[in-house]
């Protein structure tokens, strides 16, 4: 019999964002999905995590030689977060990124990062190595081809790490639509139906 993996549900008290890697460079190269989706989906995490007053962590990899900046897009959603530029592969080996994590307080750490294989993978298992419950933001973590992804994804599960759509993930952590925050959630994840609803409620 498989065991099952049904840890505690997210909360605004228990949960942390990583985003790692969501370059420039590392953009042009995604397969999985179209640029302007993944784009959506990156920044509707981000501003989700923001209104919900989680806290985020934020890292690049060799951005003056290799991959270049963080997409504007994420900039631009997250002005005044500082991001860990670092030469390590794996986000975690780097004692700034790993402090960082640390220094949030939570014990949940949703991960979203370009590739999905390797730089929102890699410090997800490691996360669970070292005792946090960790989530990876699928839709938020692209990658070059479908079997990076397939295997990936299979890859993460064997590991204990949760796979998930980011915006699930945020609307378990928002938990009441009666949230004052609740608007401003479903506004930054861009969800169509959503909106539509929205509209239709205040024509009401």
């Amino acid at each position: 019999m498989t065991e099952v993996y049904n840890p505690e549900p997210l909360t605004r008290d228990n949960a942390a964002v990583v985003f790692v890697d969501n370059q420039v460079g590392l953009m042009t190269g995604i397969r999985d999905y179209s640029i302007a989706d993944l784009k959506h989906n990156i920044v509707g995490l981000a501003k989700a995590a923001k209104a919900l007053g989680l806290p985020i962590v934020t890292t690049t990899t060799s951005s003056q030689t290799l991959w270049g900046p963080a997409i504007p897009e994420l900039q631009e959603a997250l002005p005044d977060q500082t991001f860990i530029d670092r030469t390590t592969v794996n986000a975690w080996d780097d004692p700034r990124v790993e402090e960082a994590i640390r220094a949030t307080g939570r014990n949940k750490l949703i991960f979203a990062g370009l590739s999905l294989e390797v730089c929102a993978a890699f410090p997800a298992m490691r996360a669970v190595r070292e005792g946090f419950e960790a989530y990876v933001a699928v839709d938020a973590s692209g990658t070059f081809n479908m079997t990076k992804r397939e295997t990936a994804l299979v890859r993460l599960t064997q590991a204990g790490v949760v796979v998930a759509d980011g915006a699930s993930l945020m609307i378990e952590i928002l938990a009441d639509n009666a949230s004052n925050q609740a608007g401003e959630v479903y506004g930054a994840l861009g969800m169509d139906w959503s909106i539509l609803v929205g509209q239709v409620r205040e024509s009401a």
